[in-house]
């Protein structure tokens, strides 16, 4: 597995890293030994680079991530996130980013990962209440006691990379990208490059949308958080179907599997960028880890660009109030 640096201080993380969430919430009911098995799996491919956050399935995917640590703790390039608050009932309850907030999170988190360390810590969400130099300058404190290696945001906008820089260099911002989301290419990549900040890619096949392996919406369980997601609703499912026939199209001329090229068009956007595709299943962890080894000419990278325009895509990436805490 190839590596790649995020950030100019230091943070060096596999190519293609993996995410952690659908195997405690959101996307249907998960085994917890097949979850470790794999993730387990990920670091004998090279694939060391993890992400979760404090809130998925409201610290239970901390905990499994801890749990796949054990005894290998030192393989692992591990990321966590804080900011977004939910209730034992797994209601959503705001974002903070309050200093003493942010202490006591990244405390939490560490307990629940069973670490003295995290190597990534983001503010998961901006909180426009509290000052970015107020969060990003606690988040620093975390630093200089040893708790955390490196800083990052996520889902944040271009000017506030700029002023959270001023205060502590942040190594990474956690943001959608993929051939169905491409609206930071505008403001937010460039102030990346600017800034010498590396992306870290969520959600690089489109929730599993661009892979093909969703043609219906019955192919989702009933509790599968996608449900309620604008782009697998209705028209827009239908709609955004014949943007996955267009992948599979460029796809097998290239001899790769769908979710490959998507993962492969993500990879091409710059030395600084990660995808973080997440999986529960052995076959595809593989298969996204080959990702690396497929080369896009820019002769195919503008086919791409020509068949599968930037506007294709039918609906928003999320409901109207989890839009509103975007690009912040």
């Amino acid at each position: 597995m190839e590596r790649r640096r995020l950030g100019s201080q230091g943070l060096e993380v596999s190519s293609v890293g993996f995410g952690c969430m659908g195997m405690s919430e959101f996307y249907g009911r998960s085994d917890e030994g097949t979850s470790i098995g794999i993730l387990h799996h990920a670091i004998d491919l090279g694939v060391n680079f993890w992400d979760t956050a404090d809130m998925y399935g409201v610290g239970a995917n901390e905990r499994l991530v801890g749990r796949a640590l054990r005894g290998r703790r030192d393989e692992v390039v591990l990321a966590t996130k804080f900011g977004v608050i939910r209730g034992e009932d797994k209601s959503f309850r705001g974002v903070s980013g309050a200093p003493d907030y942010v202490r006591s999170a990244c405390d939490a988190s560490l307990q629940r990962l069973g670490v003295d360390h995290i190597d990534l810590y983001y503010q998961h969400r901006v909180d426009p209440k509290v000052p970015i130099e107020d969060t990003v300058g606690a988040m620093a404190g975390l630093v200089e006691a040893g708790k955390v290696r490196f800083l990052g945001l996520s889902e944040a906008g271009a000017a506030t990379l700029r002023r959270a820089s001023a205060v502590h260099p942040i190594s990474a911002l956690q943001s959608e990208l993929s051939l169905w989301s491409r609206d930071i290419e505008d403001e937010v990549l460039p102030a990346c490059r600017e800034l010498g900040i590396g992306l870290v890619a969520y959600s690089p096949l489109g929730r599993g949308f661009l892979s093909g392996a969703i043609r219906s919406v019955d192919d989702l369980s009933e509790d599968d958080w996608r449900r309620n997601m604008p782009r697998f609703q209705g028209e827009n499912f239908a709609k955004n179907l014949e943007l996955v026939e267009r992948v599979e199209q460029i796809a097998e001329k290239k001899g790769c599997m769908s979710a490959q090229l998507a993962l492969a068009w993500v990879l091409a956007q710059g030395p600084h960028v990660v995808p973080i595709p997440g999986t529960r299943s052995r076959d595809r962890l593989e298969q996204n880890a080959g990702a690396v080894e497929i080369e896009l000419t820019d002769d195919e990278l503008a086919e791409i660009d020509e068949v599968i325009p930037r506007d294709m895509v039918a609906g928003t990436r999320y409901p109207e109030q989890a839009m509103s805490m975007l690009n912040r």
